[in-house]
């Protein structure tokens, strides 16, 4: 079973939906012992990066999230998700994450031709020995919406890039941490297969 953390933000529904497509049992829960007893974990995310941590906060989701990566369970953070998983962000002031994962969000400073929020579909140049990513050709195209990105500090986790008037991290992995800038649920076929690969670690 597959937990999706409901924190009061995200694309629950359609990261359901996709995992139901693939054939996984999947729960959205806000409740920490349910979240516990799955096989695996995605942190969903859409909105605000101060509102998101306060959610967490207040439900005692952050702890939830540190025990599942105590026990080695398998953890996917997804757009918003990702930006959680860092030491802080800038985004309208400056906040505390997580902070499982040394780094800063920061946002786009790009020429004008370049729109911000940077959405739609771009290409992505994965790692090679990603395991998320295995099975996925590089210059694969999947969906963003976001008007910031994560810079990680340890360049070792970095699992994919992307570029958009700037090269970006667009995923990182360390050890059975997952975590992608874009929406696997919404960019088709190749979206299946990233979560296919996380059902599958």
């Amino acid at each position: 079973m597959i937990a999706i953390i409901d924190y009061g933000m995200g694309n629950l529904a359609s990261v359901k939906n996709a995992l139901n497509k693939l054939g996984y049992e999947a729960v959205i829960s806000d409740d920490s012992d349910v979240i516990l007893k799955a096989e695996r974990v995605i942190l969903p995310g859409v909105g605000a990066f101060e509102d998101a941590i306060k959610n967490l906060r207040q439900r005692g989701l952050d702890k939830a999230i540190d025990e599942v990566l105590r026990q080695d369970k398998p953890l996917l953070g997804i757009c918003l998700g990702l930006q959680l998983l860092m030491s802080e962000s800038e985004e309208n002031g400056l906040h505390q994450g997580l902070g499982i994962v040394p780094g800063r969000v920061i946002k786009f400073q790009l020429p004008g031709e370049y729109k911000v929020p940077h959405m739609g579909w771009n290409s992505i140049t994965p790692s090679a020995d990603s395991r998320l990513f295995a099975g996925i050709s590089s210059e694969s195209y999947f969906y963003f919406v976001h008007s910031y990105y994560v810079v990680p500090e340890d360049e070792p986790v970095i699992a994919a890039r992307c570029n958009y008037g700037v090269d970006f991290t667009c995923a990182i992995e360390r050890g059975r941490l997952y975590a992608t800038q874009f929406h696997p649920e919404k960019s088709g076929t190749i979206g299946l297969q990233v979560l296919k690969n996380f059902g599958e670690i």
